[in-house]
């Protein structure tokens, strides 16, 4: 055998031996060696803020070297900084060393969604060229979504005829939801008309930040097109858009049965299909039922809901029915009123009742500039609902001081004949419900009064104005908006000089004032007034008992 020979199958050797240390060192690491694992929650609700502890440990004899942590929260999760793959550069990890790692997010999904959380680790061990990774995974369950959706629609509707239902919504959630939408389905045998609050394209509706114990509704108004004896199915999905996607957490469906028209209902207030009322008012209700089938009814059972807090039910007055405060029902039946025990085929009848409404309700942010008082008329198993407008609340005060006013006043209290005393007359708006226009109080100065030209606010004197032949004040307030309060204020300064015939007697200063505006929900012009002011400044107490001319 050559030298040559030898040499090569010396290195044909080494080299082999070099290859096998190689393969057994690559060969005998086992990624088994990392252990990685998520702690989080088996179970969750909707918002609610859930932690993940992404642990590591280093079970073996080597080095981890560039360990890269690659985390993917589950999809439409909610963080802070919007990100859901979140990737992070640890340091080396060395034998027997225990880590972790805290990520926080919210969920977002319908009832009973699996929330999979995944998390990738990966690493060099040392003395080793190749990159090895772990893996692992954890699943949430939607447990409970805080959340409220659901229809006021009746079971069933009469072929052709116009209804109106809402959808309700009510948050319970920690945490406030942004970007929320409703959507609904087009229904197949229904004509969407008008919806309040109104949408651009009937079928989504785009929501406020919606806090915790907070809610609203949605009406819809549309007609019956499907033929008796079509089920209707309606649906309502509410979800938050996600880049430009809509994620569904909440739905609710109903389902309508069409049935052929049997009673037409309608009804009136104070004589009227298009009454318009006022906060306060008594009203006079007639009910009016009328059988379009083709068969008489018999022993028959009416019964109207007043729905919402607007009506003082203690005030409720029917015409041979029965009136139930506590649960705002008045009903009647065949026993006392002659038309439920037989209803000819085209024979109306109608019942009567009164109710008065109250000065003023709560009211939440969608129901402003659309205040509406409704009732549910309910026949043989047909219901008719009727909303009614309702007029804002409109309000004026008018006070008088001598002490204790916008502007300083002079003069002796009580007044003397011939000399000069001033006082203070202060206007403020009230006005809740509805925005108004055009809104001008008025009131007239008594004689021996004059105006001073003292006005505070400034800026309202080139909205004030008074004719001398007339002595009528006007204020053109301008437009007022709907508010929980006071809306606008005026004080303006009078004088008073008292001639010899007063003496001995309270004089009158200013008249009684009116405040009208245009209601812009309803279309008309409401008006109130406000007591007259005399000598005697009921309002300002430092001067009580001291308003007779000396």
């Amino acid at each position: 055998m050559s030298k040559q020979t030898i040499f090569f199958i010396l290195l044909a050797v080494v080299v082999a031996g070099a290859a096998a240390f190689w393969f057994y060192r690559e060969g005998t690491f086992s990624k088994e060696i990392l252990r990685l694992e998520i702690l989080g929650f088996d179970t969750a609700k909707v918002g609610d803020e859930i932690e993940y502890t992404i642990k590591y440990k280093n079970n073996g004899n080597f080095v981890l070297e560039q360990p890269k942590l690659i985390f993917e929260l589950p999809e439409n999760s909610l963080t802070e900084d919007s990100k859901t793959l979140i990737t992070q550069n640890l340091k080396d990890i060395y034998p027997g060393d225990e880590e972790f790692v805290k990520i926080k997010a919210r969920f977002l999904g319908k009832e009973g969604d699996l929330k999979v959380a995944k998390a990738n680790l990966s690493y060099i061990p040392k003395n080793i060229t190749a990159r090895y990774e772990s893996n692992t995974t954890f699943t949430t369950k939607i447990e409970t979504v805080p959340l409220t959706l659901d229809f006021d629609l009746p079971s069933k509707a009469e072929k052709g005829k116009e209804i109106q239902y809402s959808i309700n919504y009510f948050s319970n959630v920690d945490y406030p939801l942004e970007n929320l939408s409703i959507k609904i389905d087009p229904v197949n045998g229904f004509t969407f008309e008008t919806s309040n609050p109104s949408s651009l394209d009937n079928s989504e509706w785009k929501l406020k930040t919606l806090n915790k114990a907070q809610g609203g509704r949605i009406n819809i108004k549309g007609r019956i097109t499907a033929d008796a004896g079509a089920h209707l199915n309606f649906t309502a999905k509410l979800g938050m858009r996600i880049a430009g996607s809509f994620v569904e957490i909440k739905n609710a469906n109903i389902e309508v049965e069409v049935i052929e028209p049997l009673l037409f209902i309608s009804q009136q207030i104070n004589g009227s299909a298009n009454y318009v009322a006022s906060p306060g008012e008594l009203l006079h209700y007639e009910v009016f039922f009328r059988n379009i089938g083709s068969t008489p009814f018999d022993n028959l059972f009416m019964v109207v809901t007043l729905n919402g807090p607007a009506f003082d039910t203690s005030t409720m007055n029917a015409e041979g029915g029965q009136a139930q405060p506590n649960s705002n029902l008045i009903v009647w039946d065949y026993k006392q009123i002659q038309g439920l025990r037989r209803l000819d085929v085209q024979q109306e009848e109608s019942v009567k009742f009164d109710v008065k409404l109250k000065d003023g309700w709560p009211l939440s942010d969608s129901e402003k500039n659309n205040i509406v008082i409704r009732d549910s008329v309910n026949i043989s198993q047909i219901t008719q609902d009727f909303a009614t407008k309702v007029n804002s609340n409109l309000g004026i005060s008018q006070k008088g001081y001598y002490q204790n006013s916008a502007i300083s006043n002079s003069g002796p209290i009580p007044p003397i004949t011939g000399k000069t005393t001033t006082y203070t007359i202060t206007w403020t708006i009230n006005n809740y419900f509805n925005d108004l226009k055009n809104v001008k109080v008025k009131a007239n100065l008594a004689q021996s009064v004059a105006l001073t030209g003292l006005i505070s606010p400034g800026d309202e004197s080139s909205k004030f104005s008074f004719d001398s032949s007339s002595r009528e004040i006007v204020w053109s307030a301008g437009d007022i908006t709907a508010s929980a309060g006071s809306s606008k204020s005026i004080s303006f300064q009078v004088s008073l000089t008292p001639v010899t015939y007063q003496k001995n007697f309270v004089v009158d200063i200013i008249s009684e004032a009116t405040i009208s505006g245009e209601d812009q929900a309803t279309g008309t012009t409401i008006t109130a007034k406000s007591s007259a002011i005399n000598t005697s400044m009921p309002d300002d107490p430092t001067i009580s008992g001291r308003g007779i001319v000396q």
